[in-house]
Parts: structure tokens; sequence; C-alpha cells
């Protein structure tokens, strides 16, 4: 785990970069026994204006929460065996939470997410928590994915926001989905595009689901793992 202040060059310019834009700082977060550092903002609240983004999704910036279902999913993925060839995708990573802790716990990671800030901030984690060495990051558009590799796992926390996004999902986690391959995708139970989303993907995969609980500011948050295999 590295401060602020041992960063490398790059990435504190990196990070002087963002608070030009941004009133952010390194938050200190463990998964697992692993010591994770998230470059997060700190004004979050002024910037969301009390917004739910459970009643109203227009215009709610995703990526720029920490979401119970991240924490909930860091936590399942990194207590995942890696393998030698296994590669871990994360779809809609934001913050980038489950991948970081993939990757703290050996998994060999590639972070995505549709605008070049939103992977800047995940470079200045990915450093910071020492397992940048083990992080790619990857800008992807749903609606024009690039070619890319076939991933062993793919997971995505809160993905689920805008239900014209479904077929282009699956369609795109159909693609990279390798062989045998699993995706996990966490959600708070409170999301009300899961269920019409697994009624689609039903159609082309095989889907088992879990509940997970966990405590944050004084309340109880259900989390639903849904796992889908081909």
């Amino acid at each position: 785990m590295t401060t602020a202040d041992q960063l490398s060059p790059a990435i504190k310019a990196l990070l002087t970069k963002l608070r030009q834009s941004h009133q952010v700082e390194l938050n200190p977060l463990t998964i697992r026994g692993h010591a994770l550092q998230i470059l997060q903002v700190a004004d979050l609240e002024s910037l969301l204006k009390g917004k739910d983004p459970f009643a109203d999704i227009s215009g709610f910036p995703f990526w720029i929460k920490l979401w119970e279902a991240s924490i909930v999913l860091a936590d399942f993925i990194a207590a995942q065996e890696p393998t030698p060839e296994g590669r871990v995708l994360e779809l809609g990573a934001g913050l980038g939470l489950p991948g970081l802790a993939a990757a703290a716990a050996g998994h060999r990671v590639t972070l995505s997410d549709y605008e070049p800030h939103i992977l800047d901030f995940q470079r200045v984690s990915a450093e910071a928590s020492g397992v940048a060495a083990r992080v790619e990051h990857l800008l992807i558009d749903w609606l024009k994915p690039p070619k890319l590799p076939r991933f062993e796992t793919i997971i995505g926390a809160e993905i689920l926001f805008r239900e014209d996004f479904f077929a282009p999902l699956l369609e795109l986690m159909g693609k990279l989905l390798a062989p045998g391959g699993t995706i996990y995708l966490a959600h708070d139970i409170r999301r009300k595009s899961l269920s019409p989303f697994l009624t689609l993907a039903e159609k082309q995969f095989e889907i088992a689901m879990s509940r997970r609980r966990m405590q944050s500011d004084d309340e109880e948050h259900t989390i639903i793992i849904s796992r889908l295999t081909a």
C-alpha cells in the first residue's frame, strides 16, 4: 500500500489533474485481509444533491459512488482462487473496488469504463494499493466495443441502470466470456432493473442467485449476487 506522497511521478501528475476538477481523497479499505486505497470524491453529497439512484437514474453519475454492492462483490471475488491463465474483466467498473480486490488476491484484472477520467481514478487507486502490475485499464463502449480477448471471469456491480443497454451488454458478455467461464453481478435488491435483465439473460445463460447482507451507514443492505454461466 502506498501513500499519496509515495506515488510515482506519472500517477502524482494524474492525481494533481483530478484534483483540479474534483475534491478527492484516498480512503483505506480492507477486503479479505488485503489493504487497499480507493480514490474517492470527498464532496459526494454536494454533487449528488440528494438524488436517489433507486428512484430516478436520470443524470445520476453511477461511477462516482462506492456502492455497497461493490464492497460485497469485492469480498466475494477476492475469496476466489486465481488460476494461472485466468483473467478477470470488470465491466462498468467505476471506482473499481471489486477488480482491485481481485488483483490484490492474485488475479490478473482488466478494469473498464466508458470515460477516460474514470480510468484515471482507477489508475491512482491501483498504484496506491500496490496492485498496478496486475491491472490494466480499458475504455469500453458497450454499444461499440473494441475487439478483445476472452475472459474466464466477468464481474460488475450496479451496472444495470438503463434497460436500453441490456441487449448490448448481453451481446458483449457472450462475446467476451471464455468457454466454461462465469459472470458475477452484484446489485442492491432495490434495483428494479435486475429482474427484467435476468429474464432477458436466461435466454442465453444459466442463472443462479444468492443474497448477502451488509451494514452501512446504520442501514442494512441486501445485495443479490447473480451468477451467469453459458
